[in-house]
């Protein structure tokens, strides 16, 4: 375990962030903690964020990663909700930034892709899978189990760069099928 690396997954949202860490030695996956930080609704936009942000914060002084994975934001078609999901999105990442940990940002369909073996895997598939690849986490909410995804692809994605498969951006086409 003396090269094992703790990944944080974030899969970032208003009403609930969920979060996911994971312990990679080798090829080896472990499960280590999950979770989801859910700000008041009714609370201020502001103190939402905070929310947000301090509950990363404490997670990140709990578990201590070395390197952190946030799901990027996807277009939605009220540009108003996608732009609070950049807000929350940006108060998730700050976090990690702020403690000195390496941020790496995957789409969904990169997640899905690296998870399931398709980017088109709806959310019950990707459960699956995460019962499947980490049975030690039991039967975490579909937040947490997306951000323990996020973690998963980074730590996928981590493997291919190391094994000589190019930089991140290399990993990332590959992982899309362009490369």
């Amino acid at each position: 375990m003396a090269n094992m690396i703790k990944i944080l997954g974030l899969d970032p949202g208003l009403r609930r962030t969920g979060w996911g860490l994971i312990a990679v030695d080798g090829a080896r996956l472990s499960w280590i903690a999950h979770g989801v930080i859910a700000p008041d609704d009714k609370a201020p936009f502001s103190d939402r964020l905070l929310t947000l942000f301090e509950g990363v914060v404490s997670v990140i002084e709990t578990y201590q990663p070395h390197e952190a994975a946030v799901e990027e934001t996807f277009l939605n078609t009220n540009a108003q909700s996608t732009l609070k999901l950049g807000h929350a999105r940006a108060a998730a990442m700050i976090a990690p930034a702020r403690a000195g940990l390496i941020v790496a940002e995957y789409s969904a369909k990169e997640v899905k892709k690296s998870v399931v073996g398709t980017g088109g895997a709806d959310k019950d598939q990707v459960a699956f899978m995460i019962a499947r690849l980490l049975p030690t986490a039991g039967g975490p909410t579909a937040d947490a189990a997306d951000a323990l995804a996020v973690a998963i692809a980074h730590a996928h994605a981590r493997k291919a760069r190391a094994l000589g498969h190019g930089s991140a951006r290399h990993t990332l086409a590959a992982m899309r099928g362009v490369a």
